[in-house]
């Protein structure tokens, strides 16, 4: 995988891929999650990846993020100046499954990417309370993982990525947990916050109700990416 910064961020795409493939195994045991696909997410950009579970989406999201490297053709990231991988803050990331680090309570778990990314821990945590405020969830700020029910574990997930104001939002299924109401409050959180950045938004999912929401979409059939325009 090749990264390249180019001058002129700003009119560059955020991630570009180009003929990128994924494999998991190898032999008989291969299972290719993501074939060919070509495709750009840009600045500002509000996108859907339509499928059904298994069909891919989960890996493509990864590999946008720079969580995973394609084993064909190339991801860059154009409009970030290289690979976000050790940049924390760049890129955000809301994982399908459960994903918060148990001995920490829910406001550490929001202010860790921030502390990471170099921030002093008063300015951190100022940060974390203000995401958690949006998602309603400052009642909940010094309990552990294990007293969240999954819904509330997955909008603790959220309010961690909006909390380092990235340029890109990756969200893996973040409503799958939740009912209709707090679903569409998270997806109202995730939008506005994207407008106030300036960010892109990424949002895997298999509701027709969340992906309306997004200006574009993509769909993923058994690991084939259709982007229409953007292809």
């Amino acid at each position: 995988m090749s990264v390249h910064g180019i001058d002129n961020q700003e009119d560059q795409p955020l991630v570009q891929l180009d003929a990128v493939g994924c494999t998991y195994g190898a032999g008989e045991r291969a299972v290719v999650a993501v074939h060919d696909a070509t495709a750009r997410v840009l600045a500002g950009e509000h996108l859907a990846v339509i499928g059904p579970s298994g069909s891919g989406k989960s890996t493509l999201l990864h590999l946008m993020a720079g969580l995973l490297p394609p084993t064909s053709g190339e991801v860059t990231w154009p409009g970030l100046g290289g690979s976000p991988a050790g940049r924390p803050g760049l890129v955000g990331t809301v994982f399908q499954g459960p994903s918060l680090l148990p001995p920490l309570d829910v406001l550490e778990n929001v202010a860790l990417p921030l502390l990471l990314a170099g921030g002093d821990q008063q300015a951190a945590n100022t940060d974390a309370e203000r995401a958690l405020a949006a998602l309603g969830l400052t009642s909940l700020e010094h309990a552990l993982p294990e007293e969240l029910s999954g819904g509330q574990a997955q909008r603790v997930a959220v309010a961690r990525v909006l909390a380092t104001r990235p340029r890109l939002i990756c969200a893996d299924e973040p409503t799958g947990q939740l009912d209709r109401h707090n679903a569409d409050h998270v997806v109202d959180v995730l939008l506005a916050a994207a407008s106030e950045l300036g960010a892109a938004i990424v949002v895997a999912t298999h509701d027709p109700h969340i992906s309306r929401r997004l200006e574009h979409s993509w769909q993923v059939d058994d690991g084939r990416v259709r982007t229409g325009a953007l292809a």
